[in-house]
């Protein structure tokens, strides 16, 4: 960038707090998502002034085309196709907030969005696990007979037969598990998501009573702590509590490395693999839109013969030779 065009993109004095695109849609975000979201309005801010501004100091008002397809030339060269996209979406959303602050004109506005997504051309991230796999961690926590046992068992009933997400479930109040309504969860979503109604089936009702009996029905989180002498503390597990407990029990169980997301993966495959459409494995997993769901499916080549099979139409006699 010439040192006039960086200028031009550095505020000499930053607007009020309500009338900063970067602020206002930061402040739409839910609240795990607002440091990562900051990081990447940084990242650009950087790239596009030579490091002189932050997303707070940037004027993401001046932004042109000019300067937006040189920041997705920059960052091609230096991240991979799924950060790109990240920090393009952060960058449309903050221009929209700007075209709605009226700090940018409607031309400018549709010319400064008008570049393409990266697309990704490698794997997907990620595994769903074999139901032996699955098997052998339950094993381990039944085989468990104290309270962190029953509570582990349960937690990974829920992420298995749930799908949810690791802030989802911690998040979960004893209220929200109504066993006698087909084991019903209501997951109240963060900002920016939809609130949602999931169930999971008999055999996981089992196990979540089972640890209900060892935490008692006094009101508070589902999933709670148990401290070091074995005894249940009502306060909620941290996402990162979820992944210690998902390591040592998958240590116990000698399986390979997973993630509770990769349990999520496992929820969303075996649906799709069931036959359930697209749209209730959609709100089921609580995503925005159904193209998502195809981001968690790993059912792999087997899916795809399957699917041919289906189309094998011809009758055995119809192709017989002479």
């Amino acid at each position: 960038m010439s040192n006039q065009t960086v200028t031009s993109l550095v505020l000499q004095q930053p607007p009020a707090l309500t009338e900063h695109p970067a602020l206002v849609y930061l402040s739409g975000l839910a609240p795990g998502s607002v440091a990562t979201m900051k990081q990447a309005l940084n990242l650009i801010a950087h790239t596009l002034t030579d490091g002189k501004a932050d997303y707070l100091t940037f004027n993401w008002a001046a932004l042109r085309y000019k300067h937006t397809a040189a920041l997705r030339a920059a960052l091609i060269q230096n991240y991979e196709p799924a950060t790109v996209n990240k920090m393009l979406c952060a960058l449309r959303r903050v221009l929209k907030e700007a075209l709605l602050l009226e700090l940018i004109s409607p031309t400018d506005y549709t010319r400064a969005i008008n570049i393409n997504s990266i697309k990704a051309t490698k794997e997907l991230r990620g595994r769903a696990l074999t139901q032996d796999e699955i098997n052998s961690l339950m094993k381990v926590c039944v085989s468990d007979r104290t309270n962190g046992g029953y509570r582990d068992a349960a937690l990974i009933a829920i992420l298995r037969c749930a799908g949810l997400r690791r802030a989802e479930v911690v998040n979960l109040n004893l209220v929200d598990f109504h066993p006698l309504a087909d084991g019903e969860l209501k997951i109240i979503a963060a900002k920016g998501r939809v609130d949602r109604t999931v169930y999971i089936p008999p055999s996981a009702i089992s196990i979540v009573n089972n640890w209900i009996e060892a935490r008692t029905n006094v009101p508070g989180p589902l999933l709670c702590k148990v401290n070091k002498a074995g005894k249940v503390v009502l306060q909620k597990l941290s996402p990162q509590a979820v992944l210690f407990i998902l390591h040592k029990r998958g240590t116990e169980a000698g399986i390979p490395s997973f993630s509770a997301h990769d349990l999520r993966r496992t929820f969303i495959s075996e649906l799709l693999d069931a036959g359930v459409d697209i749209v209730t494995v959609q709100k089921l997993a609580g995503h925005a839109n159904a193209q998502s769901v195809s981001l968690y499916d790993r059912r792999g080549e087997s899916a795809k013969k399957q699917a041919v099979k289906a189309l094998d139409i011809f009758e055995p006699e119809a192709i017989q030779t002479a």
